[in-house]
Protein backbone atom coordinates (compact mmCIF):
# COMPACT_ATOMS: atom_id res chain seq x y z
CA UNK A 1 0.00 0.00 0.00
CA UNK A 2 1.33 3.53 -0.73
CA UNK A 3 2.00 5.89 1.96
CA UNK A 4 0.10 9.15 2.18
CA UNK A 5 3.64 10.90 1.84
CA UNK A 6 4.04 9.31 -1.27
CA UNK A 7 1.79 11.89 -2.84
CA UNK A 8 3.07 15.19 -3.68
CA UNK A 9 0.79 17.90 -2.86
CA UNK A 10 0.24 21.55 -5.01
CA UNK A 11 -0.86 24.68 -3.15
CA UNK A 12 -2.01 26.86 -5.55
CA UNK A 13 -3.00 30.09 -3.78
CA UNK A 14 -5.87 33.03 -3.87
CA UNK A 15 -5.97 36.24 -5.97
CA UNK A 16 -4.06 38.50 -5.35
CA UNK A 17 -2.15 36.95 -2.73
CA UNK A 18 1.52 34.74 -3.29
CA UNK A 19 2.27 31.05 -2.16
CA UNK A 20 3.37 32.35 1.16
CA UNK A 21 -0.24 32.35 1.92
CA UNK A 22 -0.16 28.73 2.49
CA UNK A 23 2.77 28.87 4.72
CA UNK A 24 1.73 26.95 7.67
CA UNK A 25 0.44 24.45 5.68
CA UNK A 26 3.40 23.70 3.82
CA UNK A 27 5.61 23.79 6.60
CA UNK A 28 3.42 21.42 8.22
CA UNK A 29 2.71 19.22 5.61
CA UNK A 30 6.48 18.74 5.08
CA UNK A 31 7.12 17.73 8.67
CA UNK A 32 5.31 14.89 7.76
CA UNK A 33 7.73 13.76 5.13
CA UNK A 34 5.55 14.97 2.13
CA UNK A 35 6.82 16.63 -0.65
CA UNK A 36 4.92 19.88 -1.03
CA UNK A 37 5.53 22.69 -4.22
CA UNK A 38 4.02 25.97 -3.40
CA UNK A 39 3.95 28.32 -6.95
CA UNK A 40 3.80 31.40 -7.68
CA UNK A 41 0.95 31.57 -10.45
CA UNK A 42 1.85 34.63 -13.30
CA UNK A 43 2.62 37.66 -12.45
CA UNK A 44 2.85 37.25 -8.32
CA UNK A 45 5.61 35.98 -6.09
CA UNK A 46 8.60 35.78 -8.42
CA UNK A 47 7.30 34.69 -11.47
CA UNK A 48 6.86 37.40 -14.19
CA UNK A 49 3.79 37.49 -16.04
CA UNK A 50 5.02 37.62 -19.25
CA UNK A 51 2.64 38.40 -22.36
CA UNK A 52 0.39 35.66 -23.42
CA UNK A 53 -3.32 36.88 -22.74
CA UNK A 54 -5.48 35.88 -20.53
CA UNK A 55 -6.27 32.37 -20.01
CA UNK A 56 -6.37 29.42 -16.88
CA UNK A 57 -5.11 27.34 -19.44
CA UNK A 58 -2.01 28.95 -19.47
CA UNK A 59 -1.78 28.69 -15.93
CA UNK A 60 -2.40 24.75 -16.10
CA UNK A 61 -0.06 24.60 -18.92
CA UNK A 62 2.91 26.26 -16.31
CA UNK A 63 2.16 23.67 -13.58
CA UNK A 64 2.30 21.13 -15.81
CA UNK A 65 5.79 22.37 -17.16
CA UNK A 66 6.92 22.58 -13.51
CA UNK A 67 6.22 19.24 -12.61
CA UNK A 68 7.36 17.79 -15.53
CA UNK A 69 10.75 19.66 -15.08
CA UNK A 70 10.44 17.81 -10.93
CA UNK A 71 9.65 14.45 -12.98
CA UNK A 72 6.40 14.77 -10.99
CA UNK A 73 3.74 12.63 -13.06
CA UNK A 74 0.62 12.50 -9.86
CA UNK A 75 -0.06 14.82 -7.35
CA UNK A 76 -2.78 15.92 -4.52
CA UNK A 77 -3.92 19.07 -6.26
CA UNK A 78 -5.09 21.66 -3.64
CA UNK A 79 -6.53 25.24 -5.06
CA UNK A 80 -8.16 28.48 -3.15
CA UNK A 81 -9.90 30.77 -4.72
CA UNK A 82 -8.25 31.74 -8.01
CA UNK A 83 -6.18 28.43 -7.18
CA UNK A 84 -9.14 26.48 -7.14
CA UNK A 85 -10.26 27.94 -10.56
CA UNK A 86 -6.29 27.25 -11.80
CA UNK A 87 -6.65 23.38 -10.35
CA UNK A 88 -10.29 22.80 -12.27
CA UNK A 89 -8.48 23.89 -15.60
CA UNK A 90 -5.59 21.39 -14.62
CA UNK A 91 -7.60 18.92 -14.18
CA UNK A 92 -9.49 19.50 -17.33
CA UNK A 93 -6.24 19.86 -19.39
CA UNK A 94 -4.34 16.59 -17.27
CA UNK A 95 -6.85 14.82 -15.19
CA UNK A 96 -4.78 11.81 -15.63
CA UNK A 97 -2.19 13.53 -13.06
CA UNK A 98 -4.73 14.59 -10.31
CA UNK A 99 -4.89 11.77 -7.88
CA UNK A 100 -7.07 13.82 -5.24
CA UNK A 101 -8.48 17.38 -5.67
CA UNK A 102 -9.53 20.27 -2.76
CA UNK A 103 -11.17 23.27 -3.89
CA UNK A 104 -11.26 25.86 -1.35
CA UNK A 105 -13.87 29.18 -1.60
CA UNK A 106 -14.05 28.08 -5.71
CA UNK A 107 -17.56 27.97 -7.46
CA UNK A 108 -17.56 25.60 -10.14
CA UNK A 109 -19.90 26.89 -12.73
CA UNK A 110 -18.45 29.62 -15.27
CA UNK A 111 -19.24 33.59 -14.28
CA UNK A 112 -22.61 34.93 -15.04
CA UNK A 113 -22.49 37.61 -17.71
CA UNK A 114 -23.07 40.34 -14.78
CA UNK A 115 -19.90 38.19 -12.75
CA UNK A 116 -17.76 38.41 -15.49
CA UNK A 117 -18.45 42.25 -16.22
CA UNK A 118 -17.95 43.10 -12.64
CA UNK A 119 -14.61 41.17 -12.88
CA UNK A 120 -13.70 43.26 -16.25
CA UNK A 121 -14.65 46.20 -14.50
CA UNK A 122 -12.14 45.78 -11.21
CA UNK A 123 -9.53 44.89 -14.01
CA UNK A 124 -9.50 48.00 -15.59
CA UNK A 125 -9.69 49.73 -12.15
CA UNK A 126 -6.38 47.83 -10.92
CA UNK A 127 -5.07 49.59 -13.73
CA UNK A 128 -6.27 52.79 -13.25
CA UNK A 129 -3.41 54.67 -10.88
CA UNK A 130 -6.58 56.80 -9.60
CA UNK A 131 -8.98 54.41 -8.52
CA UNK A 132 -6.37 51.30 -7.69
CA UNK A 133 -5.51 51.96 -3.61
CA UNK A 134 -9.45 52.71 -3.02
CA UNK A 135 -10.11 49.43 -4.48
CA UNK A 136 -7.80 47.65 -2.80
CA UNK A 137 -8.78 49.13 0.75
CA UNK A 138 -12.24 48.54 -0.07
CA UNK A 139 -12.54 44.77 -1.13
CA UNK A 140 -9.38 43.55 1.31
CA UNK A 141 -11.80 42.76 4.12
CA UNK A 142 -14.18 41.10 2.46
CA UNK A 143 -11.56 38.33 1.43
CA UNK A 144 -12.30 37.41 5.10
CA UNK A 145 -14.80 36.41 7.74
CA UNK A 146 -16.46 38.88 10.54
CA UNK A 147 -14.83 36.60 13.22
CA UNK A 148 -11.46 37.35 11.87
CA UNK A 149 -12.04 41.25 10.94
CA UNK A 150 -13.35 41.55 14.74
CA UNK A 151 -10.78 38.91 16.59
CA UNK A 152 -7.62 38.88 14.18
CA UNK A 153 -6.77 42.81 12.96
CA UNK A 154 -3.58 41.37 12.58
CA UNK A 155 -4.51 39.38 10.36
CA UNK A 156 -6.21 41.40 7.92
CA UNK A 157 -3.08 43.90 8.17
CA UNK A 158 -1.01 41.13 7.06
CA UNK A 159 -3.53 39.98 3.83
CA UNK A 160 -3.81 43.58 3.07
CA UNK A 161 0.35 43.86 3.17
CA UNK A 162 0.24 41.10 0.61
CA UNK A 163 -2.49 42.21 -1.39
CA UNK A 164 -1.27 45.92 -1.81
CA UNK A 165 2.06 44.05 -2.99
CA UNK A 166 0.58 42.05 -6.11
CA UNK A 167 1.37 43.94 -9.19
CA UNK A 168 -1.78 45.68 -10.29
CA UNK A 169 -1.06 44.29 -14.00
CA UNK A 170 -1.01 40.52 -12.85
CA UNK A 171 -4.07 40.97 -10.87
CA UNK A 172 -6.04 42.47 -13.75
CA UNK A 173 -4.22 39.53 -15.67
CA UNK A 174 -5.61 37.40 -13.40
CA UNK A 175 -9.50 38.77 -13.01
CA UNK A 176 -9.65 38.47 -17.08
CA UNK A 177 -8.38 34.95 -17.31
CA UNK A 178 -11.17 33.84 -14.16
CA UNK A 179 -14.09 36.02 -16.09
CA UNK A 180 -13.25 33.68 -19.21
CA UNK A 181 -12.94 30.38 -17.34
CA UNK A 182 -15.72 27.71 -18.62
CA UNK A 183 -17.74 25.81 -16.62
CA UNK A 184 -15.90 23.43 -14.91
CA UNK A 185 -19.15 20.90 -13.38
CA UNK A 186 -18.83 18.42 -16.52
CA UNK A 187 -14.91 17.86 -15.38
CA UNK A 188 -15.84 17.61 -12.01
CA UNK A 189 -18.71 14.70 -12.35
CA UNK A 190 -16.26 12.69 -14.30
CA UNK A 191 -13.23 13.31 -11.52
CA UNK A 192 -13.61 9.99 -9.85
CA UNK A 193 -10.49 11.32 -6.90
CA UNK A 194 -10.99 11.43 -2.82
CA UNK A 195 -12.20 14.94 -3.36
CA UNK A 196 -12.99 17.96 -1.01
CA UNK A 197 -14.81 20.79 -1.84
CA UNK A 198 -14.13 23.55 1.19
CA UNK A 199 -16.29 26.93 1.93
CA UNK A 200 -15.99 29.36 5.09
CA UNK A 201 -19.05 29.75 7.18
CA UNK A 202 -18.47 33.14 6.45
CA UNK A 203 -17.76 33.37 3.06
CA UNK A 204 -19.29 36.80 1.68
CA UNK A 205 -17.89 36.19 -1.77
CA UNK A 206 -18.29 32.58 -2.68
CA UNK A 207 -22.34 31.15 -1.45
CA UNK A 208 -22.81 28.01 -0.09
CA UNK A 209 -24.99 26.80 -2.59
CA UNK A 210 -22.54 27.34 -5.09
CA UNK A 211 -19.64 24.88 -2.85
CA UNK A 212 -22.89 22.37 -2.26
CA UNK A 213 -22.72 21.80 -6.24
CA UNK A 214 -19.07 21.59 -6.84
CA UNK A 215 -18.81 18.70 -3.98
CA UNK A 216 -22.60 17.06 -5.13
CA UNK A 217 -20.59 16.96 -9.21
CA UNK A 218 -17.59 15.20 -7.32
CA UNK A 219 -18.37 11.29 -7.43
CA UNK A 220 -16.18 10.96 -4.03
CA UNK A 221 -16.78 14.58 -3.02
CA UNK A 222 -17.61 15.63 0.60
CA UNK A 223 -18.36 19.33 1.58
CA UNK A 224 -16.83 20.47 5.04
CA UNK A 225 -17.50 24.42 6.40
CA UNK A 226 -14.91 25.83 8.08
CA UNK A 227 -16.44 27.74 10.89
CA UNK A 228 -16.00 31.37 12.02
CA UNK A 229 -13.80 31.48 8.56
CA UNK A 230 -14.46 33.88 5.23
CA UNK A 231 -13.03 33.44 1.86
CA UNK A 232 -9.41 32.38 3.04
CA UNK A 233 -9.58 29.84 4.96
CA UNK A 234 -6.36 28.84 4.59
CA UNK A 235 -4.91 31.65 6.90
CA UNK A 236 -7.85 32.44 8.57
CA UNK A 237 -8.32 28.51 10.31
CA UNK A 238 -4.52 26.88 9.08
CA UNK A 239 -4.76 23.96 11.54
CA UNK A 240 -8.38 23.08 10.40
CA UNK A 241 -6.96 23.25 7.24
CA UNK A 242 -3.92 20.94 7.66
CA UNK A 243 -6.16 18.20 9.49
CA UNK A 244 -8.33 18.64 6.13
CA UNK A 245 -5.59 18.04 3.96
CA UNK A 246 -3.87 15.34 6.16
CA UNK A 247 -7.08 13.42 5.71
CA UNK A 248 -7.19 13.87 2.19
CA UNK A 249 -3.91 12.74 1.57
CA UNK A 250 -4.74 9.82 4.00
CA UNK A 251 -7.80 8.74 2.07
CA UNK A 252 -5.97 9.08 -1.55
CA UNK A 253 -3.18 6.33 -0.10
CA UNK A 254 -6.07 4.21 0.94
CA UNK A 255 -7.68 4.32 -2.36
CA UNK A 256 -4.47 3.94 -4.09
CA UNK A 257 -3.55 0.39 -1.93
CA UNK A 258 -6.93 -0.65 -2.92
CA UNK A 259 -6.40 -0.97 -6.26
Amino acid sequence: MKRSQDIPVVLLHALPLSSAMWQEQAAALRARGHTVITPDQRGFGTVPLGTAQPSLDIVADDLAVLLDERGIDQVTLVGCSMGGYAAMAFLRRYPHRVRALALFAARAGADSPQAAAERLKFADLMLDDATRDHVVARTTPLLVGATTRARRPDLVDRILTMTKAAAPEAVAWAQRAIAARPDSLPVLRSTDVPAVVVTGEEDELVALEEAMSAADALPRGRLVTVPGAGHLQPLEAPDYVTDLLTTLLDDAATADGKR
